[in-house]
């Protein structure tokens, strides 16, 4: 029976491809599942024998803490040499998005209370 081994909701390409390659030299045989066409399904890789789960999930492990160390590395490292933009570069670059999304968040928001205020007054 197969076994869940890594999810690829939200996993970029590159970090997928990478892990992709890890499992393959590692020697596990494993098998890939989609989103959908909808994206209610569950995109993931998925183990062919429960039995590697543990080493693989090892594996898997080891290579997203060094991922982790690589990544914030990068960020930092962007920081200092000024190529990192900050949320108030973003907000003078782009700020219709920022209002639309500000706008959005408060819609949500009235939305989700709104039955609260009918129940209080009736």
């Amino acid at each position: 029976m197969a076994v869940l081994v890594f999810r690829l909701n939200g996993v970029s390409d590159q970090e997928a491809d990478e892990v992709r390659d890890l499992l393959t030299t590692e020697g596990f045989e494993f098998y890939e599942t989609s989103a959908g066409r909808w994206h209610i399904s569950v995109a993931a890789i998925w183990l062919v024998n429960d039995d590697d789960y543990v080493a693989a999930r090892e594996c898997i492990d080891r290579y997203q803490q060094q991922r982790q160390i690589e990544q914030r590395a990068a960020v930092r490292q962007a920081r200092e040499e000024g190529r990192a933009s900050s949320w108030k570069e973003r907000w003078r670059d782009e700020p219709g998005t920022l209002v639309l999304v500000w706008i959005g968040l408060a819609v949500v928001v009235v939305i989700s209370i709104w039955p609260f205020f009918n129940w209080i007054r009736g």
